[in-house]
């Protein structure tokens, strides 16, 4: 015999302590409304893991996310479901897969731009500045030169107008009004207020995918593709007698922005904290320099062989995904049928949180999980030790397909930067908060300039 989810009607708004006191009065399952949205929440690495992995198809739909629905509307990797969501996964999974292995290897893409970066680090000469472009430019010519087979310039107004329009929205789906809209998107889309700045930032990263998209329809070789967006050009070819392909043009534009959107703002933002962070606790940047002359010393450039050698580093940058927690709800899932969990029912087609800061923060599994602390990723001997509730890109089939990219761009990204230069706060690190300015969507810091000093 089945039993109903135990609910709350009416919660506050989406916050990580709101989320971490239902479970403590419900449970790790429950039923929460969020206006007219019925939303079965999971916390605790127990539950994620049997809902995500264990029963990974079933819980294998995507949710809504009514910001990004305005402009996508089921298209794409990210926001798609059933058979389209299935291909387009596969499609952007073996072609970021075959960049890596390419002529200009993922790891060559982020060392060139990691060059550009610490030139721009140096060019500041001591002076304070805020990192928050300076960083995402950088991240995000990683993933233009995989989309659109190109960097950009870092004074690109262009490129910097986009850079803007991701930052707004990545900011309004962190605000209690982005919280809001998510509950009565369907009236609050035709009332006035910040929902439609972010709606006019959307339409203006479409428009400009859709521009490339175009250019390189005209300027196609189907034997030599540039980049992702002629790949997914020659797959359109390969397919356009197949009925029902999911290879059109809608499909193209929806899908590149998702990889081009997902690739800048949550990497770029998580170094951004970490550099935070790394202010607030110097005698942790103090071990990291330590490590990285021992290993890499000072006269050559990081590379990926060296993270095996590296435990310490290996174990601030799992600590600072972990202490950010970056996406706390991950994007919302959905039962693709009737399915039967803990014992309870779950209605096909009920949209799923599944809780991923309550399982980087899962006290089962993290000594303190409250506290910035690298000793949660290093055992006795001061080795390195992954944790199994260590799953900041999510898990099971919708996992984040470009966690290898992301991965690679934090440790290539830290070490460069702290091998080149000394971090100065421009105030006192007891004084620095690394409680996050906001939380919804998204994580995000507070803003704060910073002093990079060459070493």
């Amino acid at each position: 015999m089945t039993q109903s989810l135990p609910r709350r009607s009416k919660p506050a708004l989406r916050d990580k302590l709101g989320w971490h006191e239902l479970s403590e009065k419900y449970g790790p399952v429950y039923t929460i409304h969020l206006g007219p949205r019925r939303v079965v929440v999971l916390c605790g690495y127990d539950a994620v893991k049997e809902a995500l992995v264990d029963q990974g198809e079933d819980f294998s739909g995507r949710g809504e996310q009514p910001t990004f629905d305005w402009l996508f509307q089921g298209y794409g990797v990210a926001f798609s479901n059933g058979e389209r969501a299935k291909q387009l996964r596969r499609f952007s999974l073996m072609t970021l897969r075959n960049f890596g292995m390419g002529r200009r290897s993922i790891e060559e893409r982020i060392l060139e731009e990691a060059h550009f970066l610490l030139k721009d680090l140096k060019d500041t000469g001591g002076a304070p500045f805020d990192p928050t472009y300076t960083l995402s430019r950088s991240v995000s010519n990683v993933i233009s030169s995989i989309t659109f087979g190109h960097r950009f310039d870092y004074g690109d107004q262009e490129f910097l107008s986009l850079l803007n329009n991701m930052l707004n929205i990545f900011h309004f789906n962190s605000t209690s009004w982005g919280q809001l809209y998510d509950m009565f998107s369907g009236i609050m889309r035709y009332l006035p207020g910040p929902q439609h700045k972010a709606f006019k930032d959307l339409t203006g990263l479409e428009e400009f995918v859709t521009k490339k998209a175009k250019a390189n329809q005209e300027t196609l070789d189907p034997n030599a593709p540039r980049d992702f967006i002629d790949c997914f050009l020659v797959k359109m070819l390969q397919e356009k007698e197949k009925p029902n392909s999911e290879y059109f043009l809608r499909n193209l534009v929806a899908t590149t922005l998702n990889v081009y959107f997902g690739g800048t703002e949550t990497v770029s933002t998580t170094l951004r904290y970490g550099l935070l962070i790394l202010l607030k606790h110097p005698e942790v940047e103090e071990k990291l320099h330590e490590e990285i002359d021992h290993v890499i010393g000072r006269n050559r450039t990081p590379n990926m062989a060296d993270r095996a050698q590296m435990p310490y580093t290996e174990a601030v940058i799992h600590e600072i995904q972990r202490f950010t927690d970056m996406l706390p709800i991950a994007l919302a899932r959905r039962v693709v049928r009737d399915t039967q969990f803990r014992g309870y029912t779950i209605p096909k087609g009920t949209e799923v949180f599944p809780m991923l800061g309550s399982v980087l923060r899962d006290p089962k599994y993290f000594a303190r999980p409250e506290a910035f602390d690298p000793q949660h990723f290093l055992d006795e001997n001061g080795l390195f030790k992954n944790s199994s509730a260590f799953m900041p890109f999510s898990s099971g089939k919708r996992y984040c397909p470009g966690e290898h990219l992301a991965r690679m761009e934090l440790f290539l990204f830290f070490t460069s930067i702290l091998q080149n230069f000394h971090l100065k706060p421009t105030i006192p690190h007891e004084e620095i908060d690394i409680s996050p300015k906001l939380v919804g969507f998204a994580t995000i810091p507070h803003s704060y300039e910073i002093c990079v000093i060459s070493r």
